[in-house]
């Protein structure tokens, strides 16, 4: 039995709310993250500070971040897509700054609406002045391991990506399988190419399950290293600009598995389940958590 330690990045806030077409009250929302403090996770990220054109599901980004109870030992992230979005970060002040571009030119633009070779100085600028600010900064790269309107990413593109955010100064890099087309290999692939490159505990996954791998990736990763792991409670998320995306990976599933494995993530089971039916009830669909279906299934079985 695998022995060892694995840290989860909480982005059901963020990532799962994004695409909800049913607009979820800011109370919910801070009601709901306040929950997720008390499940043991020690890093959240609560919203996105972009403009609300473009994302009006987080169009109460500041609101959200000033009102949540912050837990000590807990770290609160926001993703941050400018200097406009930092300066509102700074005013929540919030623990952790994410920055995020796209290793595919036509998903980039979509996405931020520039290219790749523009994006990278407004980003280097966003990780100077939060660095500045004494804030850790963690960066994303989407569409590592396909692109909805490119197709197949090259190795080298999302090596050349990674290592300009590096260079930049994050302290942590996100590897985002946009649009769940991942397979085991590929995650191998792609960990080789960069190992070398970046220390593998710098690196973490970032994984939606639209065709059911995203459990299987996790696994490869952990097996070839990587301790750090995104979720979203309940399975929630999907891109706007990635057409198919699919949720992320339940928190609660992985936490399964590396419990099943003898692997430590000081966060409740029964806790993170209890926040992921809360949201549930909130967004008013069913959500793909296997954990969560398990628990609804039970309920409504003992109400036989």
């Amino acid at each position: 039995m695998l022995q060892d330690k694995v840290l989860i990045r909480e982005v059901g806030p963020r990532d799962g709310l994004q695409n909800e077409k049913q607009m979820i009250r800011t109370e919910d929302k801070i009601a709901w993250i306040n929950q997720l403090s008390k499940t043991g996770l020690s890093y959240i990220e609560v919203t996105s500070f972009v403009n609300p054109k473009w994302i009006p599901a987080l169009a109460d980004c500041l609101d959200v971040a000033k009102q949540i109870e912050r837990k000590p030992g807990v770290t609160y992230a926001a993703l941050v897509p400018n200097q406009r979005g930092l300066e509102s970060a700074l005013e929540a002040d919030i623990d952790e700054v994410s920055v995020f571009m796209s290793a595919s030119d036509t998903h980039n633009r979509k996405n931020i609406n520039k290219s790749m070779d523009a994006t990278f100085p407004v980003l280097k600028e966003v990780v100077q002045q939060a660095k500045s600010a004494g804030k850790s900064v963690r960066g994303y790269v989407s569409t590592v391991f396909g692109c909805p309107y490119e197709g197949k990413v090259s190795i080298d593109q999302v090596v050349h990506t990674s290592e300009k955010l590096m260079e930049m100064g994050i302290d942590e890099l996100s590897l985002g399988d946009t649009i769940g087309v991942a397979t085991p290999n590929q995650i191998e692939e792609v960990l080789l190419a960069l190992k070398g490159i970046i220390p593998i505990e710098r690196l973490a996954l970032h994984v939606h399950d639209t065709r059911g791998t995203a459990l299987a990736n996790v696994y490869q990763a952990y097996q070839l290293g990587v301790r750090r792991f995104d979720g979203a409670a309940g399975g929630l998320g999907g891109c706007p600009y990635a057409p198919g995306a699919a949720g992320n990976v339940a928190t609660e599933d992985m936490l399964y598995l590396f419990n099943g494995l003898g692997v430590e993530t000081g966060v409740s089971l029964e806790q993170l389940v209890d926040s992921a039916e809360f949201i549930h009830k909130k967004v008013g669909r069913p959500l793909p958590s296997h954990n969560l279906q398990a628990r609804l299934a039970s309920d409504c079985k003992e109400g036989v």
